[in-house]
């Protein structure tokens, strides 16, 4: 890469750990930006804007908030600079705009760059092909710190939205959340959810296929926020070269 990359974000706690991950790949860090209130890592460059983040950098990785997407998206998209995004918690609107993003540049989208929850994602996938939805119900469960602003998480989400596509259904029609009260029995074919928060739990997720006669679990925890970092920098390198489109952690780790 010629002119390297750039974090929005930089100054959180994902932001720090992706400023040493680059450094531990070898890769060359253009700089960042965060808001004012945020202190900068030592020595790193900042920058006033997305924009001009994007006009120095090969790739933006970017760990930040939902309602940065969709000026995010046009800023990158019109730069053509490349665009790693973890971000959690985006809305419709928010998605449709990193897909049109996708159609100028590089996107890698994905709500976990844990190698290890992709591979439970297209676990997921083909598990719920094989169990048939009348006969097996599927539930996940997450956790995660107490400051989490959204529920269920990302990863979640995309777990559900595995269990969905194998069973060949749309996730929003079937999605079971927030049960609260007499809510009767359980609809056959729904993916329930259910989200707990509390202490510093950086990520839990377990996948539950329940029938009369077994149940089947698919657990991932993460003890370290780096196994994030350090997949979503895979993804930074692996995006050189690449012609523009909305890409997912799979691709990157060739699984499809």
């Amino acid at each position: 890469m010629q002119k390297g990359i750039g974090i929005a974000g930089i100054g959180g706690r994902m932001g720090r750990l992706l400023v040493e991950e680059v450094a531990a790949a070898g890769g060359k860090l253009t700089g960042g930006i965060d808001r004012p209130d945020v202190a900068a890592p030592a020595g790193v460059t900042m920058f006033p804007d997305i924009a001009a983040l994007a006009a120095a950098s090969d790739v933006v990785l970017e760990f930040t908030h939902a309602s940065s997407a969709i000026s995010h998206a046009r800023a990158l998209a019109a730069a053509g600079c490349a665009w790693v995004l973890g971000t959690t918690g985006l809305a419709a609107a928010d998605e449709a705009a990193v897909a049109e993003a996708g159609k100028s540049t590089v996107v890698v989208h994905a709500a976990n760059f844990s190698p290890g929850v992709n591979l439970v994602l297209a676990l997921a996938e083909r598990m719920a092909a094989a169990l048939p939805a009348d006969q097996y119900d599927a539930e996940i469960l997450e956790m995660h710190h107490r400051q989490k602003v959204d529920a269920p998480s990302g990863t979640a989400v995309f777990m559900g939205r595995a269990v969905a596509k194998g069973r060949g259904v749309n996730l929003d029609e079937v999605t079971d959340s927030g049960r609260d009260g007499h809510t009767g029995a359980r609809r056959t074919g729904a993916i329930g959810f259910a989200a707990m928060r509390g202490g510093q739990v950086v990520g839990e997720h377990t996948l539950l296929f329940a029938s009369g006669t077994e149940h089947i679990a698919l657990t991932h925890r993460a003890f370290d926020r780096r196994a994030f970092a350090t997949g979503a920098v895979r993804a930074a390198l692996w995006t050189e070269g690449k012609k523009p489109g909305l890409y997912s952690m799979m691709d990157v780790l060739g699984m499809r």
